[in-house]
């Protein structure tokens, strides 16, 4: 009994002060695009992750985020959810997004037109490549591109 007790405790103790701060936690947007410029592919998706999570206040790393669409797979598909948390304002990334619509890998073509109906009217010109990506083989590809044409035509004043 009094080990139970003890254990407890140390669960307790460590319930706030012992949990593993993770790479992306309390870094500024600067500093998170610096991690899409490591060599290292785990963390580059780390700085993408990360910036996904201050949204707009990322807007200064939409070019790096472009650039990160070309990278390792997680690093793509954390660099459209970004792009996507950025809004309206990463409109920039709209041709890179919807040649990501191609990607060979499902999660980032999902992530890329999530991102794309995160822009709304900015991302018009994705029209076309979000229908045809409403055809995907992927289900969860469809139903992305689906909502992502709800967005945007929701968005565009008619």
């Amino acid at each position: 009994m009094q080990s139970t007790t003890r254990l407890l405790l140390v669960l307790l103790l460590c319930q706030g002060g012992c949990r593993a701060k993770v790479p992306y936690e309390g870094k500024t947007a600067a500093e998170l695009e610096q991690m899409l410029r490591n060599p290292n592919p785990a963390v580059q998706a780390q700085g993408a992750f990360g910036l996904s999570r201050l949204g707009p206040e990322a807007r200064s790393a939409v070019p790096a985020l472009i650039d990160a669409l070309k990278k390792d797979s997680l690093v793509r598909k954390n660099a459209a959810l970004a792009l996507g948390q950025v809004g309206p304002a990463a409109r920039d990334a709209v041709p890179s997004l919807r040649d990501a619509l191609t990607d060979s890998d499902w999660a980032v073509r999902r992530q890329a037109a999530l991102a794309l109906g995160e822009m709304g009217a900015e991302a018009r010109q994705a029209i076309p490549a979000l229908q045809k990506a409403s055809r995907d083989s992927d289900s969860l590809v469809r139903q992305a591109a689906q909502k992502a044409l709800r967005q945007i035509s929701a968005a565009v004043p008619q």
